[in-house]
C-alpha cells in the first residue's frame, strides 16, 4: 500500500487529495500516476471502482499547472462515453484542482451551446466531453485541438459498445501527433486492441486485475422466479427491498421502457424511486443523479447508460431486475457497489427465459452466486398479468395508453353489425326484410322543430321593386362592409339628366381604316415614295424621340 505523498505529486495537489479524505492510493493509481507524470503513454486495464478517474486527473493537473492556455485551444482533453461519466470527471477535476489556477469546460449534449461557447471563447485548460458534442463544436469553428498536450480516453470498451470508435479515430487525427495519451478500459476486445496499436506510442501496460472480474467486496445472490412474468419479477424485487436494510440502491433493467414501468410500480407501492435512462432530457437526468448522491432518493431505476463509471461510493445494493444480454454489463452493473474498499450486495432475478444469458454471466465471473428462494404467490402474479393483458386488448392499446377511437358511421341508423376485413372495420346496416318500410327517424330531443320557410314570391316586373335610390347600397372601398349610403337628393331642374348615349359605332365590316395619330411634340410629315427613310410610330404613350424617323440602312444584298 502506497500513500499519495510517495507518488511525486505537487504539494498543492496533495493538499487537495488530503482534503477529500484519501491518503492511500489504489493499485491502478499507484502504478499509473508516476508513469503519467513522466510523460509516457499509459494503457490501463482495470475493473470499475478501482480509482481510474484519479489515476489520470491528478497527473494531468500537475502537468498543466505550470503553463497557460490560449483561447479555443485547450491543453488537456478527456473523452467519456456518457454524459453522466463526463459530469463525474468534471466534478473530480474541480475537486482535485482546488488552489490551482486552472479552468475547465464540460461539453455534453442535452444543454445549450451558448454557455459552452462562452467558456471556449475565454479559453480553458481542460475539456471534458462526449464525442458527439465535441465534434459539433469543432465543426462550428468554436474549437481548435492543435494545442492538446494530454489526451485521455476513459471507458474505451464502452465507446466500442456505443459505436463511438469512428469518432474517437477522427478526434485522434485532429490532435497533434506529439502528445501524451492515457487509455483506460475494463476489457480489451480486438477492436480496442487495434485502436491502441494505431494511436499509442510504446505505452506502459498496467493491469491491476483480470479483465471482467467482480470485486471481492461484493456479495452476490441469485433469486430464481419459477414463472416468466413481469408481475412476478416486480413482486420479487419488492420482497428483496423489504427484506434487506436498503439505505440506497440501483435497479438495472435491459430496456428503457421497462425502466419507466418498474419505477412507477415501486412508487405506487410506497417506495422512493425515480427512473434514469437515455430518453430523458439532460436536466432531469442530472437532477435525479444529484438527488441520489445527496441521499434524497433511495432507489435509482436505471438502464445501462448509468452502469459505467458512476462514482457513488455509498451505494449499498444493486438489483439486476433483468439478466443482462452481455455478460460484461453484469460486471459493470454490480461494480456500482462495493467501491473504495466498502462492502456491498448484488441481487440477480432469474426467470426460465434467462437461461442463455445466465450461462454467459456465470461463465464470465467464474462462480455461482448464492441462491435465495422466495416463498411468494407466483401464480397469482402471473394471473394478474394475464388479466391486465386481456384488459389492454379490449381497450385497444397497452396499459396506460389511449385506446384507439374508431369512427362510427351508424349514428342515427337502426342497429348495425361490424364486419372485419383484414385490418379495417366496416360498419354495415342490418338488412331489412323485403317489403318492409324504413322506420321514420325520431327527432332529436335537443333540437327544436324546424320552422317552415315562407314561399318565395317572384316579382313579375320592375314596377313592384323599390326605387333605386331607396335601396341600400354597399359603400365602396371596404371588403365585407355593410355600410349604406343615404338616398341621393333629386337633381335640380336645370341640371337635366342627359339622354342615353346612342351607340353609333359601325359594324366591323364598315369601320373605316384608322391611320396612326401623330405623336405630340413631333410634326407629322408625309412619307414620300422616293424617300430612303420611313416613319415608325409606337403610340402616344412613348417619348417623342422614339418615334423619330429611322434611317434605312442598305443591306448587303443591294
Amino acid at each position: 500500500m502506497t500513500e499519495f505523498s510517495n507518488l511525486g505529486l505537487s504539494p498543492l495537489t496533495l493538499q487537495a487529495v488530503s482534503d477529500t479524505g484519501y491518503t492511500i492510493a489504489t493499485p491502478i493509481q499507484e502504478q499509473a500516476i508516476p508513469v503519467a507524470l513522466a510523460g509516457r503513454d499509459v494503457l490501463g486495464i482495470a475493473q470499475t471502482g478501482t480509482g481510474k478517474t484519479a489515476a489520470f486527473t491528478l497527473p494531468m493537473i500537475d502537468k498543466l499547472a505550470a503553463g497557460r492556455t490560449k483561447a479555443r485551444m485547450p491543453r488537456g482533453l478527456v473523452i467519456c462515453p456518457t454524459r453522466e461519466l463526463a459530469d463525474q470527471v468534471a466534478q473530480s477535476f474541480e475537486k482535485y484542482a482546488k488552489g490551482q489556477k486552472l479552468s475547465w469546460a464540460l461539453l455534453i449534449g442535452g444543454v445549450s451551446f451558448g454557455d459552452q461557447e462562452m467558456k471556449l471563447d475565454r479559453g480553458v485548460d481542460v475539456l471534458i466531453a462526449t464525442p458527439g458534442r465535441l465534434l459539433d463544436h469543432f465543426e462550428r469553428g468554436k474549437l481548435l485541438m492543435t494545442g492538446v498536450q494530454t489526451l485521455v480516453v476513459d471507458e474505451a470498451d464502452r465507446m466500442l459498445d456505443m459505436g463511438f470508435i469512428p469518432d474517437i479515430e477522427r478526434i485522434f487525427k485532429m490532435t497533434p501527433p506529439k502528445k501524451q495519451t492515457l487509455f483506460f478500459s475494463a476489457t480489451m476486445p480486438p477492436e480496442i486492441t487495434r485502436l491502441t496499436k494505431q494511436f499509442l506510442k510504446d505505452p506502459t501496460r498496467i493491469e491491476v486485475a483480470r479483465p471482467a472480474t467482480t470485486a471481492e467486496t461484493i456479495t452476490q445472490y441469485m433469486v430464481p422466479v419459477p414463472v416468466t412474468s413481469p408481475g412476478a419479477k416486480r413482486l420479487a424485487l419488492r420482497e428483496l427491498i423489504n427484506r434487506g436494510e436498503v439505505v440506497n440502491g440501483i435497479v438495472f433493467c435491459n430496456r428503457k421502457s421497462e425502466v419507466d414501468i418498474v419505477a412507477k410500480s415501486l412508487t405506487v407501492h410506497g417506495f422512493d424511486a425515480a427512473p434514469i435512462h437515455g430518453d430523458l432530457d439532460q436536466g432531469t437526468r442530472m437532477k435525479t443523479l444529484e438527488r441520489f448522491r445527496n441521499g434524497e432518493l433511495k432507489l435509482l431505476v436505471a438502464s445501462d447508460v448509468a452502469a459505467r463509471g458512476l462514482d457513488i461510493p455509498a451505494v449499498g445494493h444493486v438489483f439486476n431486475y433483468d439478466v443482462p444480454h452481455h455478460a460484461d454489463d453484469y460486471v459493470h452493473r454490480i461494480g456500482r457497489t462495493g467501491r473504495a474498499g466498502r462492502t456491498g450486495e448484488a441481487f440477480m432475478i432469474v426467470t426460465p427465459a434467462d437461461d442463455k444469458n445466465l450461462d454467459k454471466v456465470l461463465k464470465l465471473i467464474g462462480k455461482t452466486p448464492e441462491k435465495i428462494v422466495l416463498d411468494l404467490d407466483w401464480q397469482s402474479a402471473k394471473d394478474k398479468d394475464q388479466r391486465r393483458k386481456e384488459m389492454d386488448r379490449e381497450r385497444g392499446g397497452p396499459r396506460g395508453g389511449r385506446p384507439e377511437r374508431k369512427r362510427d358511421f351508424s349514428r342515427g341508423r337502426p342497429e348495425s353489425e361490424t364486419s372485419v376485413v383484414g385490418m379495417d372495420a366496416i360498419t354495415a346496416p342490418t338488412p331489412r326484410p323485403q317489403g318492409e318500410e324504413a322506420p321514420a327517424r325520431a327527432p332529436r330531443p335537443d333540437r327544436p322543430p324546424r320552422e317552415e320557410r315562407a314561399p318565395r314570391v317572384e316579382q313579375a316586373s320592375g314596377e313592384d321593386r323599390p326605387p333605386r335610390e331607396e335601396r341600400p347600397r354597399r359603400e365602396r372601398g371596404g371588403r365585407g362592409r355593410d355600410r349604406t349610403e343615404a338616398p341621393r337628393a333629386e337633381p335640380q331642374a336645370a341640371e337635366a339628366r342627359p339622354e342615353p348615349r346612342q351607340d353609333a359605332r359601325p359594324e366591323r365590316a364598315e369601320r373605316p381604316e384608322r391611320r396612326p395619330e401623330p405623336v405630340r411634340g413631333v410634326r407629322a410629315q408625309p412619307a414620300r415614295e422616293d424617300d430612303d427613310r420611313r416613319v415608325v410610330g409606337f403610340g402616344n404613350d412613348l417619348p417623342g424621340f422614339l418615334s423619330r424617323p429611322v434611317p434605312k440602312f442598305a443591306s448587303s444584298e443591294d
